[in-house]
């Protein structure tokens, strides 16, 4: 983002630090239902390492680790990362999983066709743009070998906190201290072509419920 878009996401950063400082396990240790889906789709491919983008404090990443799984996980939050650190080592998986500390607006810090997998749970629809999306889901594509899956949940449009709080263009909204980017069903679209298959699976999470689009989509071999 440049201009009031990288000062938005900076103020971001700032709002998620402070949140995972109070609320260490604010999302609880049971994996998000998908994850589960994606560690199926994952084991069903071959796939034997996972970079999980946006990782938080790690629920879904040592979900990861403890069905099998190499983790690198990634969070531009160094609070919450310390806190997946200290909870794969109290498990015994700190061989299974490696943090870095990665702002999504960069590159990605790995090598061509270098992961099997990548997970990111309602990562996409932070305080991104629409051009920063593309780029982010084109280096995805570029650090995923051939055959590699990639699932990542967004809520969308038909949110009930769409248009609710203060507005930032681009279909980003900001409701509580948190933006969010609703995503329009032909954005989804968009990021899918040139990939091999996409699966768009609607779901509910959470008490308002937030409405989200599970996406699963594979390179080809």
């Amino acid at each position: 983002m440049h201009g009031d878009g990288q000062e938005l996401g900076e103020v971001q950063r700032e709002h998620w630090e402070q949140t995972y400082g109070a609320h260490p396990r604010m999302y609880g240790d049971r994996p998000s239902d998908p994850a589960v889906h994606a560690a199926e789709s994952f084991r069903a491919a071959g796939a034997r390492d996972v970079l999980e983008l946006g990782a938080g404090h790690g629920r879904d990443a040592l979900f990861f680790a403890r069905s099998g799984f190499t983790v690198l996980a990634t969070d531009f939050s160094l609070v919450g990362l310390s806190r997946l650190r200290e909870a794969a080592t109290a498990e015994g998986l700190a061989e299974k999983v490696t943090t870095a500390v990665h702002d999504v607006r960069d590159p990605l810090p790995l090598a061509d066709a270098s992961v099997d997998a990548v997970f990111a749970h309602m990562l996409l629809c932070m305080a991104l743009s629409t051009e920063e999306i593309h780029a982010l889901v084109a280096e995805v594509r570029r650090v995923l070998r051939p055959g590699g899956t990639f699932v990542y949940t967004v809520r969308h449009t038909g949110d009930a906190h769409y248009t609710a709080g203060t507005g930032h263009g681009d279909d980003i909204w900001e409701h509580g201290g948190f933006a969010v980017h609703f995503f329009p069903r032909h954005l989804v679209d968009a990021l899918a072509e040139g990939w091999e298959s996409a699966e768009v699976h609607p779901f509910e999470e959470g008490e308002l419920p937030r409405r989200l689009w599970r996406v699963t989509q594979t390179l080809r071999r």
